[in-house]
């Protein structure tokens, strides 16, 4: 694999020298093939250092334009309003002269780097000047009866200049219309600004050479003041919207962006990272002996030292809220951010702070959970819901800690699979006066999940989180009204559309319980289907969490061989078939061979605990599953 990623990054350093060395070539090549030997009067030389001395100062006063910082210089406007009023010749040896004045000023920047810009407003000059003379262009005067003839040739000048940007973006792998289609955007209108202060310069040429470009250089040097403390205010603006003003670190806004793009960067590419969740110990206990001033001092402190330890390249440190902070660690796995964080940790512990004396360890600590990115990961919300079980897991270990979420050191402090059965039992009898075929569903659901648990490589929390997802998986349905539910006749497809919301209520239901979390993945997921046609999120293959995999065979069966009008009811058999056909289609083929082998041993009867129930087993509901 490393050795694929090193080729893959030589061929691509490859295609760019390649490709700067081409812009470069053909620069020198244009330039050699279009100037002429000098020939110009001593008042064309004068005006020749005047152009020259316009073109360095502007491109010394280059701005940035906001969001992106795209940088953007006003020399365009001085070389442009000399290849209209003065021609070519002219124009290639300010060119050459002003850029042999900035590399000899700029040294700290490589040498090619200078030919190479040189080389693209060569490229970007000639073809402007090209197009010029053949739409019937005329040097010296500007006509304002043919201004779309300069306009024409604005737009080349453009056009080439985004060509040239763009392909070196392209050549790197970067979609050509996205990059640029961002090209377009973020220039279009610095440029269109700069190319038509290029045509006021060429009216005042027109007037007086000298005394018209003094006053469109101020002017210029005005306005690139401007944007430059535009941009300054904008850049000042934007760091308050993402960083804590406590802390100085990201705050949780930046925080959940970060994690969301992150999140989906190794969905697509399978890169590892994980989180790392803190909370500061006794922070309360501080803040009741010392006050809240002190309180928001210690928290500015940690804050500092946190950012300083975390210095490493990629790595996010935010502020979460209170006295919780996060720390995203790009490319590092579960193991690595242990000892990342128990580094850290200990160096506080050695870092002193007032009154650190008061703390039980005597220093200052945090406590801290780590997760790591797994395929079965969907939502960055499952990602903090880890890290915090984890946190909080390392507090009730005495503090001090760092811990790795594990799901059965997680189901150690959870309640009793038992009370959580009938917790949930008891939301699921509000289906008895509204639909009585989903309560008897989800419970002969809820008893396959429970055969099928033992059967699975699974590890207790995992077994406990199948078969209350198998019980709950249905809870949304408590949303759609009676009369959808209990339709005799044929779903309309604005009916069928609302059933399928049944998995996102169900989320927000179950989300409301603290202990139902970790069910959140399989009340949401468990109409996804293997080939990635499923709903709500189309997920594919492992991006569908294993559980919520497994429940989706579950489920699918009991639907098949229970009785609806609209579906003639499958023998146990006949339902075996289809869960064969549909295999790594509609299901995960290893659970669906799991399930298979299960229900070919035997002994499923749900028939006498319906009874039992006191329950009427026919079915109503013909969208059940």
């Amino acid at each position: 694999m490393f050795q694929r990623t090193k080729a893959y990054i030589d061929s691509l350093r490859e295609r760019q020298n390649l490709y700067v060395f081409s812009v470069c070539a053909l620069g020198v090549a244009l330039f050699a093939a279009f100037v002429n030997a000098p020939s110009f009067s001593l008042n064309e030389w004068v005006l020749l250092y005047a152009l020259v001395a316009s073109v360095v100062v502007l491109n010394h006063l280059d701005f940035q334009l906001p969001p992106s910082g795209t940088k953007q210089s006003m020399d365009s406007s001085v070389i442009l309003a000399a290849l209209f009023v003065h021609g070519l010749d002219i124009v290639l040896y300010v060119l050459l002269l002003s850029y042999g004045i900035l590399a000899a000023i700029r040294r700290e920047v490589a040498l090619w780097k200078h030919l190479a810009n040189f080389s693209m407003y060569v490229i970007m000059i000639v073809a402007t000047s090209s197009v010029f003379a053949w739409t019937g262009g005329r040097i010296g005067t500007l006509e304002v009866t043919s201004v779309y003839i300069y306009l024409l040739s604005l737009a080349v000048y453009f056009f080439v200049n985004t060509s040239i940007f763009g392909g070196f973006h392209v050549i790197q792998g970067k979609p050509a219309i996205k990059v640029f289609n961002g090209v377009f955007k973020e220039s279009i209108s610095a440029y269109a600004s700069t190319l038509l202060l290029s045509l006021v310069l060429t009216m005042l040429f027109e007037r007086s050479p000298f005394f018209g470009l003094f006053l469109f250089m101020g002017i210029a040097v005005l306005i690139s003041k401007s944007f430059k403390l535009l941009f300054e205010l904008y850049h000042s603006l934007s760091e308050r919207a993402i960083v804590d003003q406590r802390t100085g670190l990201y705050n949780h806004s930046y925080f959940e962006e970060a994690l969301e793009s992150r999140l989906n960067a190794s969905k697509k590419t399978g890169d590892v990272f994980s989180l790392v969740l803190l909370d500061l110990d006794n922070f309360k206990k501080y803040n009741d002996v010392y006050g809240h001033l002190k309180g928001d001092q210690l928290l500015e402190f940690f804050g500092t030292q946190l950012k300083h330890l975390c210095d490493r390249e990629g790595v996010v440190v935010a502020r979460y809220g209170g006295e919780e902070f996060t720390v995203i660690l790009p490319n590092v796995g579960a193991e690595e951010a242990l000892a990342y964080a128990n580094h850290i940790r200990k160096r506080i512990n050695d870092t002193y702070f007032e009154g650190v004396e008061l703390f039980p360890h005597g220093c200052l600590s945090f406590s801290a959970g780590i997760v790591q990115y797994t395929l079965d990961i969907y939502d960055k919300n499952q990602l903090v819901d880890r890290a915090d079980q984890a946190m909080y897991y390392a507090k009730a270990q005495g503090k001090n800690v760092v811990h790795i979420y594990n799901e059965d050191s997680i189901l150690q402090r959870t309640l009793d699979i038992e009370q959580d059965i009938r917790e949930i039992e008891q939301q699921l009898n509000i289906f008895l006066s509204k639909d009585v075929y989903t309560f008897q569903h989800s419970k002969r659901v809820y008893r396959y999940a429970m055969e099928l648990s033992d059967r699975l490589t699974l590890t207790d929390a995992e077994k406990k989180t199948l078969v209350l997802g198998a019980l709950i998986h249905d809870i949304g349905k408590l949303e759609i009204p009676r009369d959808v539910l209990n339709k005799k006749g044929k779903l309309t497809n604005e009916e069928w559309e609302m059933v399928k919301k049944h998995v996102l209520w169900g989320k927000e239901i179950a989300s409301t319980n603290e202990k139902f979390k970790p069910l959140l993945p399989l009340i949401e997921l468990h109409h996804e289907r293997y080939d990635g046609k499923g709903y709500p999120r189309g997920l594919k293959g492992e991006e569908i969490p294993k559980l919520a995999r497994a429940l989706c065979v579950i489920d699918s069966f009991d639907a098949m061989t229970t009785e609806r009008p609209y579906q003639r009811t499958k023998t146990f058999q006949e339902a075996i078939v289809e869960l064969r056909a549909h295999a790594g289609k509609q299901f995960d083929p290893e659970f669906a061979e799991a399930f298979i082998a299960m229900i070919e041993r035997g002994g499923f009867d749900w028939s006498e605990d319906e009874e039992r129930d006191g329950r009427d087993a026919s079915p109503t509901n013909p969208a059940a599953g």
